[in-house]
């Protein structure tokens, strides 16, 4: 307002101005209000977020481990497949006496073993 101006003070400007603070006071602590349920809301929005991103690193985790317990399954089933093969064949008493001879270098009495390794029984 500019100096030379002068504001009137009467019950009218009085009553205005009051309402006008009043309104003022009012909207602040609409504002404020609005404001604390803002944060509650941006609260209430970051725990379920934090809460997934938890889980989800869990489930990636989890997804990891199943597949290395899933490749030790693979490998076990074909080392299992492998070994039922052997008994297999070890039920055969020629079998059994080859493999052990070149396996585990058994020898009748009088017998020199001569090694070769790309003869030896799977």
């Amino acid at each position: 307002m500019p100096r030379n101006v002068l504001q009137m003070k009467n019950a009218y400007i009085e009553e205005e101005a009051s309402q006008r603070r009043n309104d003022h006071d009012g909207r602040r602590q609409r504002n404020r209000f609005i404001g604390w349920v803002l944060i509650l809301v941006v609260i209430l929005f970051i725990l379920p977020i934090f809460n997934l991103a938890n889980t989800r690193q869990v489930l990636e985790q989890r997804q990891k481990q199943y597949r290395e317990m899933d490749q030790q399954y693979q490998q076990l089933e074909k080392e299992e497949e492998r070994l039922a093969t052997l008994a297999k064949k070890l039920e055969d008493d020629d079998y059994a006496s080859k493999y052990m001879r070149a396996r585990y270098y058994y020898s009748k009495d009088g017998e020199t073993i001569y090694t070769i390794p790309d003869l030896l029984p799977k």
